[in-house]
């Protein structure tokens, strides 16, 4: 079996049926379906070109991927997903909207949480509570706000960012034990080695360092698990295979096989790891069935 904890629909120039096409072509029988609200104040402008035209407001932003596209395709292939939402922290009651989601159209899954807001602002926390009470994981994306300039050395901003640091992550861990988080994307990933406050990449390469934050937050808070999704995921094991591999391994009750996009380059990646079997069975489905309360 194979759950993929971490995909959309109507993106990328693909609709619902274009979908589990993907994901039949690729053997998976289930996917976390999940939305991406986008405010006008942060409209998201380099991905605009990959969402559904549909949405684009009288103003030229785009609201995201909707709660609304989710329910329809879950309903269209009822048992292929589990439908996930995220409303804006900072719109309205988030945290009643969230429950509601969950009563009234069975949704199982916070997320993604991707917001121009910091992780641990009181108002995240109390969403991140609700979920955490209602038995629902919280998929979050961070995007660091602040990279090095690669000449001066300069901490220069970074207007794209979501969420903050590593250091606001684990305020949130802190403040919210009984909420299971999956950390992803560029600002989470980037910390699987110890030089990432000193990389000016997005996506650093180079050698996997002693010291990365991502192993010292696995080991020290059981809410934390590692969403492997997108090109951010795949980069960060990759850097160094055999230390990638040995992550893998340490932390196989803690990662879960998630894509965020389309295709089978995750897959094949893994595939070259040789990893052990019960770890495959963990990372491929078990975690995800076992974050999922019944």
């Amino acid at each position: 079996m194979i759950i993929d904890a971490h995909q959309h629909c109507f993106w990328h120039g693909r609709d619902d049926a274009g979908l589990i096409a993907d994901l039949d072509e690729h053997h998976i029988d289930q996917a976390w379906l999940l939305t991406w609200e986008t405010p006008p104040q942060e409209n998201a402008t380099p991905y605009l070109h990959v969402f559904n035209p549909i949405h684009v407001r009288a103003d030229g932003t785009h609201a995201g991927m909707p709660l609304s596209d989710v329910l329809a395709t879950h309903r269209k292939y009822p048992g292929r997903f589990l439908p996930g939402y995220c409303p804006h922290p900072l719109a309205g009651d988030a945290p009643r909207f969230f429950e509601s989601a969950c009563r009234i159209h069975g949704v199982r899954v916070c997320g993604e949480w991707k917001f121009r807001v910091l992780f641990d602002d009181p108002r995240c926390l109390e969403l991140h509570r609700k979920a955490g009470e209602l038995g629902c994981p919280v998929v979050l994306h961070l995007d660091v706000p602040y990279l090095r300039n690669e000449t001066s050395g300069q901490l220069e901003y970074c207007p794209e960012w979501y969420g903050g640091t590593a250091d606001n992550l684990e305020r949130a861990l802190q403040a919210c034990p009984q909420t299971n988080f999956l950390g992803h994307a560029p600002g989470f990933w980037r910390e699987i080695s110890g030089d990432a406050g000193d990389s000016p990449k997005l996506y650093p390469d180079g050698p996997i360092t002693p010291g990365g934050k991502v192993w010292r937050l696995l080991k020290e808070y059981p809410n934390l698990y590692g969403d492997m999704s997108g090109f951010s995921g795949r980069n960060a094991i990759s850097r160094s295979p055999e230390i990638g591999r040995d992550f893998i391994c340490t932390f196989a009750n803690r990662l879960l096989f998630a894509r965020d996009e389309y295709g089978g380059k995750t897959q094949a990646f893994l595939a070259t790891l040789n990893l052990p079997s019960d770890v495959q069975e963990q990372v491929f489905f078990g975690n995800a069935q076992r974050l999922i309360r019944p």
